[in-house]
């Protein structure tokens, strides 16, 4: 494809998103991507990439892309997002950009005058402005500034500035088939630039993104695509080998998967969600990791009456409950613009639900660990806090005391709580709570 029609693509896939995010669906972005490159499969693999790029860093700086149009276009449809993106990001300058209407008949049409003026001034411009107040200087949800200030205090600039920063890639080591320094060897024979991580003791990351799965220990199961602090969590479990642990809200299984290999698969894990279809991906992920100590259930709800038949039987409790995912605005900046105060009140709700339901599995001097990948104390402490008021039985075990064993280390720690985030860990931001049963 020409600059021009990639030009194009990218103004009709963000009109498309625009459009399906003004109804209450509000699709996640790579969904909508998906759709349109199938839609449109004479796109190759590298104008795909670089359409997708293009859009995800518009999604980054959407609240300083508008306070531009707003200012001076008139107009806030796609095509105007994608002229000041390729003004602002600096691919072209006012004169330059007029060729993306010349090069082919797939590109955009030609710029009126008032879009000359329009990209002529931005030309001039630095995508942020003094003027510009700190949700949209930092691009942030203007309703979660108060919330995020409780979270980040005076350093909430420098924490949003860093959560819109591209996501690394991490890799989890099945410990069931290899390790670390013998992956780490393979892999870079096999032309990947990667090292560990500093944080996960079984964590390698890459210096760019690749094709990962194309590797051939990939398909061998020797590795899982899976963010540093996401491993972290699952550490935090502490499973044993001969344990029994419930994985509560297990989704696609990634957590499940790293329990599995710390356990050396002896003893059992039961993983269970209420999406089949998120479930439904994990019996081929056990089966590539050679893990078989895994029992799949689907609930139909937090409070399914096939619970009951597991009280008080766990070692562990592993609750990543659903949540804002404010934490993950690295890989999804465009959640923070699906994701309204009705949403945030509900999900809350969900989790206090899910938590109590939980806690009923556990059995005495056992462990509930709650996390979320939420920067908001409305899901994290406030959450825990509210538990344990209504729930004596239990009490928070210092997450430091348990991740010390794994990695002698301060990072990820807020005591008595496990919480990481990309500016001081270099991470997804997550949070976690150990709590033990004391009684019945």
């Amino acid at each position: 494809m020409t600059p021009g029609a990639r030009t194009q693509a990218a103004i009709e896939l963000l009109d498309q998103i625009f459009t399906v995010w003004q109804s209450e669906k509000r699709f996640p972005a790579d969904k909508l991507l998906e759709q349109y490159f199938k839609a449109h499969r004479y796109i190759g693999s590298k104008d795909r990439g670089a359409i997708a790029e293009l859009i995800y860093w518009v999604l980054r700086h959407k609240a300083n892309l508008e306070w531009w149009l707003e200012k001076y276009s008139q107009s806030l449809d796609g095509r105007a997002f994608i002229l000041a993106a390729a003004i602002l990001r600096h691919d072209y300058d006012a004169e330059s950009i007029q060729s993306l209407t010349k090069d082919s008949k797939y590109s955009p049409d030609a710029l009126n005058e008032a879009e000359r003026k329009f990209v002529h001034t931005l030309s001039k411009m630095h995508i942020t402005n003094p003027e510009m107040p700190d949700h949209v200087r930092f691009n942030y949800p203007q309703w979660l500034d108060e919330k995020l200030r409780d979270s980040f205090s005076e350093k909430l600039g420098e924490a949003m500035t860093a959560m819109n920063e591209q996501a690394p890639t991490d890799l989890r080591v099945n410990t069931l088939k290899t390790h670390r320094e013998k992956l780490l060897g393979q892999l870079q024979a096999e032309g990947f630039d990667c090292s560990p991580t500093p944080l996960s003791p079984i964590g390698i990351r890459l210096a760019k993104r690749g094709p990962i799965f194309t590797s051939k220990f990939f398909k061998e199961g020797h590795f899982e695509v899976q963010d540093e602090g996401s491993q972290a969590l699952a550490l935090l479990v502490d499973a044993k080998p001969g344990q029994r642990i419930i994985d509560f809200c297990a989704g696609a299984g990634g957590k499940t998967l790293a329990m599995a290999a710390a356990m050396e698969n002896k003893g059992r894990i039961l993983a269970w969600d209420i999406s089949e279809k998120r479930l439904g991906q994990i019996n081929i992920r056990l089966k590539r990791a050679g893990a078989h100590n895994v029992q799949v259930h689907v609930l139909e709800s937090e409070n399914d009456s096939f619970i009951k038949r597991h009280k008080a039987t766990a070692d562990s409790v592993l609750v990543d409950a659903p949540c804002s995912g404010s934490g993950t605005w690295r890989r999804n900046p465009d959640l923070k613009w699906r994701f309204n105060t009705k949403d945030l009140q509900e999900v809350c709700e969900v989790q206090k639900s899910v938590l109590q339901s939980a806690s009923r599995l556990v059995k005495v001097g056992g462990r509930l660990i709650y996390a979320t990948c939420s920067l908001l104390k409305d899901e994290n402490e406030k959450q825990v806090e509210n538990f344990l008021k209504f729930n004596n039985h239990f009490v928070v075990v210092d997450a430091k005391k348990i991740w010390n064993k794994e990695l002698p280390t301060e990072l990820g720690m807020n005591e008595p709580y496990f919480s990481v985030n990309p500016l001081k860990d270099g991470v997804d931001g997550f949070f976690a709570a150990v709590l033990e049963r004391t009684s019945a």
